[in-house]
């Protein structure tokens, strides 16, 4: 199958990650708080096993050390600067309507990245896409959730907030076919761009859902022991992953 094909796919059925609030219509808030603890906390491990397990060292097989773990850090700064500037940090208490533009705005950016990320994980490998994928599904599935509530909670209609969010998320698609089209023209720079998404991962899981699971269980030694085994069990389900592709 083409890459194009590959990356299409792929970012399509992120961008469907825009309508998942609508899963929250049917489900009581205190059991989907728990659930998107356990998710996020699951998700925080994917990521951290993803970089290190599959990214870097795919990188690190086509470039220098100096080049790959250099990328990551410019790939983890260039994620704190967004998530400062746009402030998309889960916000659930937004009290300003204007603001939920500005959000969208935010992770719009972040999904356009999220699009060239994927497309240069096909170009090294199909496997590699597909992990890639999985690692961007993992991180977002719960963002999508905080932003849909987030655009609620600012007094947008249910529906508008679904459209706006899928809207905001589909911009992946864009991100996959430019990503696509400098991937194949200057091929030499998707090892660097695999490099750069390890480092965002890292930052998105250690900056981001690690703190937001702390933050939720502080105080309570059960609920951090379990949100510390759907971590291992992240980090796990990525290596085993790497041992059965080989």
């Amino acid at each position: 199958m083409d890459i194009l094909i590959w990356v299409l796919i792929a970012t399509v059925l992120n961008s469907l990650l825009g309508f998942i609030g609508i899963f929250t219509l049917w489900l009581k808030e205190d059991l989907l708080n728990r659930l998107l603890l356990c998710f996020v906390a699951f998700s925080a491990g994917a990521l951290l096993g993803g970089a290190f397990f599959h990214l870097f060292p795919e990188s690190l097989e086509r470039v220098s050390s100096m080049n790959a773990f250099g990328f990551g850090i410019i790939g983890f700064l260039l994620f704190l600067v967004i998530e400062g500037f746009f402030h998309w940090h889960h916000c659930r208490r937004c009290e300003v309507h204007p603001f939920s533009y500005i959000m969208l705005i935010g992770d719009a950016i972040h999904n356009l990245i999220d699009g060239l990320v994927i497309a240069a994980g096909f170009f090294a490998s199909v496997s590699l896409g597909v992990i890639t994928t999985l690692m961007i599904v993992f991180h977002e599935a719960p963002q999508e959730l905080g932003l849909f509530g987030s655009l609620v909670y600012a007094g947008h209609e249910k529906r508008k907030a679904l459209l706006y969010s899928f809207l905001a998320q589909s911009t992946c698609i864009l991100g996959g076919v430019i990503g696509y089209f400098i991937s194949s023209l200057i091929e030499n720079v998707v090892p660097f761009l695999i490099a750069f998404a390890a480092g965002g991962f890292l930052y998105i899981s250690a900056s981001d859902l690690v703190p937001e699971v702390h933050k939720a269980y502080k105080g309570s030694a059960k609920r951090s022991f379990c949100s510390l085994g759907f971590l291992i069990i992240g980090i796990l389900f990525m290596l085993g992953i790497r041992f059965l592709g080989g």
